[in-house]
């Protein structure tokens, strides 16, 4: 594997990693040193299995890396709330057996958290390459003050009051690759992305957004391979998908082969649900498993999305009446597709998943690990797929050196199969 040219400079602070489950919430393992932690201009790398504890905001210069290489774990103040704001490049380098977690203090670690321990990792409009590989990013999303430093540079929304993202990315020439990563308990937005060219695929995005927030937001200038993904419980969608911004290129989503779990019911109101569309996006959706979401595919009947916008074999489930009714097409806010498995009868075309109970209650956010979303044998999802989906990146995009993939299409529906 390579990598840039470090400088010698490497701003960290170690000790000798615990091993832990990458996928407990509670964990008091990894505990921070008693330092006054890392801040200010950060780059170079952050060893393997090292600890670094942040206590104030990091800043990567444009024209600078930092690479986080598998085992980091990342212990944000919560007293600082820090921002990790990259001008330059962010490789963020876990493994399967060896992620990297971007986190606090053991006892800030809680299931119901909705953290607003530090803020989010903001991707300035000089940032070229940002990559999150095995990577678990927790409790952060923080709400901006004017003495906050993305206030001060003008980047996100540059003013107070906004609670922060996990990720924002703005460089409408830039490259983003989000693989094989967990965003969970974040107060709003999982991501807000607002340019570049972009790989989302096999992640996680549970329990985030306590009085609102989105999984995916999209907004104009991004084309983006969205594929592969676990929804589960975002406050408002699992996708929100729109032209807004009045960048270049055209924000032109392909969704596909992911499975989409009771999004929408912390909020429903008229945005509430699974997959928004508004405002010229141009959007395709396939292959997606929507189990018990407060509403099916919605559209803003006032701001449409782009005229040549699709979907087509989408699998749709609800353990409730309620559920049913509201992926059920009505009055046109409410779009369905071709070739879609769909019913008006309360828990017909039971996707089969190996361990989840379906009569979860649609209000909970606590999720899950032992949860298993593949497929059993004699799912209606199996062989209804669609594996004629033309992707925006066909061959993948290309991040510090390394080829990343989007991935094939699946001729079964859901991010899982069997």
């Amino acid at each position: 594997m390579k990598y840039f040219k470090i400088p010698a400079f490497i701003a960290l602070l170690a000790i000798t990693f615990s091993c832990e489950n990458a996928n407990s919430m509670v964990d008091t393992t990894v505990e921070a040193p008693n330092t006054n932690g890392v801040h200010g201009e950060v780059f170079g790398i952050w060893n393997k299995n090292s600890t670094v504890y942040v206590s104030g905001d990091i800043i990567i210069p444009e024209g600078k890396s930092l690479t986080i290489e598998e085992g980091v774990t990342v212990i944000m103040d919560p007293n600082a709330k820090p921002e990790i704001i990259v001008k330059g490049n962010l490789y963020s380098m876990g493994t399967a057996a060896n992620p990297v977690r971007i986190t606090g203090p053991a006892e800030t670690r809680k299931p119901d958290s909705w953290g607003q321990v530090w803020g989010g990792i903001l991707g300035a409009q000089s940032c070229q390459e940002l990559l999150l590989d095995h990577t678990i990013i927790e409790l952060g999303g923080a709400t901006t003050t004017e003495a906050s430093t993305s206030v001060k540079m003008g980047l996100y929304k540059a003013k107070a009051g906004e609670n922060l993202p996990a990720i924002w990315f703005s460089n409408t020439k830039g490259k983003l690759v989000m693989t094989n990563s967990v965003i969970r308990n974040f107060q709003d937005d999982a991501t807000y992305l607002e340019g570049g060219e972009l790989i989302i695929t096999r992640n996680k995005f549970y329990s985030t957004g306590n009085k609102g927030g989105e999984g995916v937001n999209i907004k104009s200038g991004v084309l983006a391979d969205v594929s592969y993904n676990l929804f589960f419980s975002n406050n408002t969608n699992a996708l929100k998908l729109s032209n807004a911004g009045g960048r270049t290129p055209q924000a032109h989503v392909v969704a596909y082969n992911n499975t989409i779990i009771n999004t929408g019911w912390r909020r429903p109101d008229i945005k509430g649900g699974s997959v928004w569309l508004e405002s010229s996006v141009y959007a395709e959706i396939y292959n997606t498993l929507f189990a018990n979401t407060r509403f099916g595919i919605k559209q803003d009947t006032k701001n449409k999305p782009d005229s040549r916008s699709k979907s087509s074999n989408n699998l749709y489930y609800g353990y409730t009446a309620s559920a049913v009714t509201g992926f059920t097409p009505n009055n046109g806010d409410i779009l369905s597709g071709t070739n879609d498995i769909i019913s008006t009868t309360p828990q017909a075309n039971d996707p089969k998943f190996k361990n989840y109970p379906l009569d979860n209650n649609l209000m909970s956010f606590i999720f899950n690990d032992a949860w298993d979303f593949h497929l059993l044998p004699g799912s209606p999802a199996f062989g209804k797929g669609s594996v004629v989906i033309t992707r925006n990146f066909p061959k993948g995009i290309t991040i510090n050196n390394i080829l990343y993939e989007s991935p094939e299409p699946a001729s079964y529906i859901g991010a899982f199969g069997q």
